[in-house]
């Protein structure tokens, strides 16, 4: 469910009509529902009651402050990869002891920012990292809390790009390997072991590679308990999917994922913690864009956009489906067509969908790409010096720019002329 819905012939962003965002800031630009950010929160949270459990945000589905803060205030924890969105947790207010930090790659520096900043644990992806992390606590005299992330071997039959919790993948430890790696955990100075990390990929449609993956941890539960270490908390990680298409088929809802993790883990007595980032900011954003040609071509003809795959690369580079729906509300049993959906980049990559069928739209006309929130404006890019796209979210009747569009003036700048030039 989200909240843009046509009202009187018009796409709302809740109780504010697309255009208007328009009129103000242009086209394309990202729009975001506060009250769809805060119904997919709540929904995780009220699916683990009664566990002690703490939801943590992934920032890399959507990072801006405002949503950050938006979640934040709700008493949503934070998931982080870097030190930058640490720091945009850290500006949104949420407390240190709400942020997790994950990631194969974390540098001493992030590691330095995170421990004087306050941390609630580093999930650890490998031994080296491990000892690294032990030589910065050390250094600043206090003691790091962490989990190990173990890579379970399990399919999580989703993309190939977003699968991580194969043998054949970067991340985390072989779980058979666990034990040997929990005792050096143990013996490094500077580290105190809390818990387990698992995260298999990201837009699962099923339950099941989920419950092979957390009957595995249960089980390593019980075993490390018995070589003697404290295993109080389980980061289950995130990946659940979202509906792309409003076909009748549907990835399971939260609550029967809460269900599965209260059956698999939830006689651990352990703290959960999940890390969900599509499935709560996915279907809360749109990308909104101005149609600025109708071509003609020979076999087929093309809607050109003034959005591109700079500013949503989700099709581009995972061949990904967007559904795409005209602003102005059309007619029932409205004449259609196919259209090719394209950028204005010089590349032919720069494609949304291909022999799309559509309402006859015109030149001038609004079309909102749904499901857009995710994975959307966190992956767009300057190519072509085209201006990164606003950023507005929407509360009721009321719409404000989070994200400002850079001017050229303000992009230029950005670079510097040697002085032999």
């Amino acid at each position: 469910m989200d909240h843009f819905l046509y009202k009187n012939g018009t796409l709302h962003a809740e109780d504010v009509a697309i255009p208007d965002i328009a009129a103000s800031v242009g086209t394309p630009f990202y729009v975001y529902s506060t009250a769809t950010l805060t119904r997919h929160y709540r929904l995780f949270t009220e699916a683990l009651s009664p566990l002690p459990h703490l939801v943590c945000f992934a920032i890399k589905s959507l990072s801006n402050v405002a949503v950050l803060k938006t979640l934040g205030n709700l008493g949503a924890g934070m998931d982080v990869v870097s030190g930058g969105e640490y720091l945009r947790a850290k500006a949104a207010g949420v407390p240190g002891d709400r942020i997790v930090f994950s990631g194969v790659g974390k540098t001493r520096a992030e590691m330095q920012l995170a421990l004087t900043g306050g941390i609630r644990q580093f999930n650890v992806e490998s031994e080296p990292e491990m000892r690294a992390l032990s030589e910065v606590a050390t250094s600043l005299g206090v003691t790091a809390p962490v989990t190990v992330r173990v890579n379970p071997d399990v399919d999580a039959r989703t993309h190939e790009k977003i699968a991580t919790g194969k043998k054949e993948n970067k991340f985390g430890i072989p779980i058979a390997r666990a034990s040997e790696v929990y005792a050096e955990a143990a013996r490094l100075p500077g580290l105190r072991v809390v818990g387990i990390d698992v995260h298999i990929g990201s837009q699962l449609t099923e339950l099941e590679p989920f419950e092979q993956a957390y009957l595995k941890v249960a089980d390593l539960t019980r075993r490390l308990r018995s070589e003697g270490h404290t295993i109080t908390r389980l980061d289950l990680g995130g990946g659940l999917g979202i509906p792309y298409t409003r076909s009748n088929e549907a990835p399971p809802l939260p609550t029967d994922y809460g269900a599965l993790i209260k059956r698999t883990v939830g006689d651990l007595g352990c703290e959960i913690e999940i890390e969900p980032g599509r499935l709560i900011s996915g279907n809360a954003g749109l990308l909104v864009a101005s149609v600025i040609y109708v071509k003609n071509g020979e076999g087929r003809d093309f809607l050109i956009l003034d959005a591109a795959m700079n500013d949503l690369v989700r099709p581009s580079m995972y061949g990904a489906h967007h559904d795409i729906v005209p602003v102005a509300e059309p007619a029932v049993a409205s004449p259609t067509q196919e259209f090719d959906v394209v950028g204005p980049v010089c590349e032919t990559g720069d494609t949304f969908a291909r022999g799309r069928d559509l309402p006859l739209v015109a030149e001038g006309d609004l079309l909102a790409f749904r499901s857009a929130g995710a994975y959307g404006a966190v992956m767009a890019s300057e190519y072509n010096t085209r201006p990164l796209i606003p950023e507005v979210l929407v509360h009721g009747d009321h719409f404000a720019v989070i994200r400002a569009r850079p001017t050229f003036d303000e992009i230029l700048n950005r670079d510097t002329i040697p002085p032999w030039l």
